[in-house]
């Protein structure tokens, strides 16, 4: 029960500081916009997946996006390790979360529906 709280403490710290992180000091102009949505962590606090969210639609911006976070896991990682009092820092995962766009385009469904009725 201890490490499940420990787990979820961690994924709420580890969200809060790589927004701030991704604001403060990634210069890449690739990652502007991107917002962090959500963080996994594994049971043995090893591996940490984190999902963003951008405005854009366009594939390339996405692409783009992938690729600027790609280039800055480093930084982002060793920013982590100073502000984190963990033994070890996770490997990061980023993984572009889509729910956003889903929920957008249920929302543009439900309101052609409603203009039809």
């Amino acid at each position: 029960m201890a490490q499940h709280y420990r787990v979820g403490r961690l994924e709420q710290e580890i969200e809060r500081e790589v927004n701030d992180i991704l604001l403060k000091r990634v210069r890449d102009p690739r990652v502007a916009g991107v917002t962090i949505t959500g963080v996994t962590v594994t049971g043995d606090l090893q591996q940490a997946t984190i999902y963003y969210s951008i405005l854009s639609d366009k594939a390339s911006d996405g692409e783009k996006t992938a690729a600027g976070l790609a280039k800055a896991t480093g930084l982002i990682r060793s920013e982590l390790g100073s502000r984190l009092s963990i033994y070890k820092t996770p490997e990061l995962t980023f993984e572009r979360d889509n729910s956003v766009q889903y929920g957008s385009r249920i929302d543009e469904l439900i309101n052609n529906l409603k203009r039809q009725d």
